[in-house]
């Protein structure tokens, strides 16, 4: 491992960055290895966000940035001994592509075959056999200038996964992606960059799964970037179920050309200090993108939702519904932002943040933001803050419902505002799973 002292020292990172670059796989990919070198030299200049930074005045990152870190580059466990059990999705015909640790892993790693021009691998082997497809759409979405984690990213990514669906064509089976982080004695830090497209006139299904095998400190920085071709569209889910010590900061990009569709549902239960960063732009005349959450906080974590939706054609539609639910001195965020540019009249942009808070000591900060730059729109957002509707179980406990059995059901249904726009039943059955566990732990689901 190459190690990187952070200590809140902006030096630290371009020593880190120096050693890796020495034993990099960029050699012969001058035009990579340029990106990389201009985003370490902006790192160096803008350094980490602080709390006078309005995107991030929610959300104190001193316990991430004061921490040490190690790049993994080489496996710290023996792959074959992980048992995918429980972790990965088994009731679905699906792809699987698996990364430990921040690196890829062949012996875990199970693609189905397609002659359709279908491709599932990782970067770093797509670098190799599919360079000019690579070049073409890696860096156009997720832009690092003042963006500090993003900046780290580029200029530290090894690896991450590579989706290429070719035009006319609809990929039946779900592309599961998994990152897993294992029980590493050091704390280790890893970038995984995805690119995923979908050329036009075609369809799929991603799931991102970051996942831990033991309660471990580690940083994932991860940055995902999407294009979606006219006519197309793109179910994605984010799972993260992470180490209670973890940090995650996830950053997904999405550009969507005329005619397309985007459905994005995030599931984030795990993770001391999580940040899930979401833009996606209506280049296109006639887009659909709908944007779904839930968070799931305790004990003293801390979830931020940041997402900007960018009306940048006419006759566009956006719809935003984000649920969380926060215990004990947990505490969550969401700063939800619409943007409607100057020429995209017609736009019907709907964002909706609820609440639930479950002790006295949870705290959430909503913001709710509209920017209309143009006339002839329907534009509405919403939040609300607040506790277990006492006279909806008083109504339950009367018609004889125990009352912790009325809380749960009451919690299931919260939790299901958001659970039933999966259309999978598979994803959804799992996903249900996640969240049943964690009422569980908290101590509030009863068990049939």
């Amino acid at each position: 491992m190459i190690s990187i002292a952070v200590e809140e020292k902006v030096e630290s990172y371009l020593d880190g960055y120096k050693a890796i670059s020495e034993q990099s796989n960029t050699n012969g990919y001058y035009w990579l290895r340029e990106v990389k070198q201009s985003a370490i030299d902006h790192f160096q200049k803008i350094g980490f966000p602080t709390l006078r930074d309005e995107d991030w005045r929610f959300t104190n990152l001193t316990p991430l940035i004061k921490s040490k870190y190690k790049l993994v580059n080489t496996p710290s466990t023996d792959h074959k001994k992980i048992d995918l059990s429980g972790i990965a999705i088994s009731e679905i015909n699906h792809s699987l592509l698996v990364f430990v640790d921040g690196l890829y892993t062949p012996e875990l790693t199970s693609i189905l075959k397609n002659d359709q021009g279908i491709e599932i691998k990782p970067i770093s082997k797509a670098l190799m056999e599919n360079e000019d497809l690579v070049k073409k759409y890696l860096f156009q979405y997720s832009k690092y200038e003042g963006e500090s984690f993003t900046t780290i990213n580029t200029a530290f990514f090894q690896d991450g996964a590579f989706i290429y669906v070719p035009s006319k064509t609809n990929v039946e089976e779900l592309i599961h992606i998994l990152y897993i982080s294992t029980d590493s004695e050091d704390s280790f830090i890893y970038n995984p960059r995805n690119l995923f497209v979908v050329e036009d006139n075609s369809q799929a299904r991603i799931i991102e799964h970051y996942c831990s095998l033991k309660d471990t400190k580690y940083f994932s920085n991860i940055v995902s970037e999407v294009f979606i071709g006219e006519n197309s569209s793109l179910d994605h889910y984010f799972i993260e179920a992470e180490s209670s010590k973890a940090y995650n900061i996830s950053s997904l990009d999405v550009h969507q050309q005329r005619n397309s569709n985007f459905t994005s549902l995030s599931i984030l239960i795990g993770g001391s200090i999580v940040r899930k960063n979401i833009h996606p732009v209506l280049s296109g005349e006639g887009c659909d993108s709908n944007i779904n959450g839930l968070y799931l906080s305790s004990d003293r974590q801390h979830i931020d939702n940041f997402m900007t939706v960018e009306h940048a054609s006419p006759h566009c539609n956006s719809r935003q519904l984000y649920n969380g639910i926060l215990t004990d001195k947990s505490k969550g965020v969401f700063h939800g932002r619409i943007i409607v540019h100057k020429d995209a009249h017609k736009t019907d942009a709907k964002q909706t943040n609820r609440n639930l808070l479950l002790s006295d000591s949870a705290r959430v900060d909503t913001k709710p933001q509209l920017e209309i730059y143009t006339d002839d729109v329907k534009c509405t957002h919403g939040a609300t803050i607040g506790q277990m509707d006492k006279d909806a179980l008083f109504y339950m406990r009367s018609r004889g419902i125990e009352e912790k059995k009325a809380r749960s059901i009451m919690l299931e249904a919260f939790a299901n505002q958001t659970l039933d726009n999966i259309k999978v039943m598979a994803i959804r059955d799992y996903i249900e799973r996640l969240v049943k566990q964690w009422f569980l732990k908290i101590g509030v689901l009863t068990v049939n």
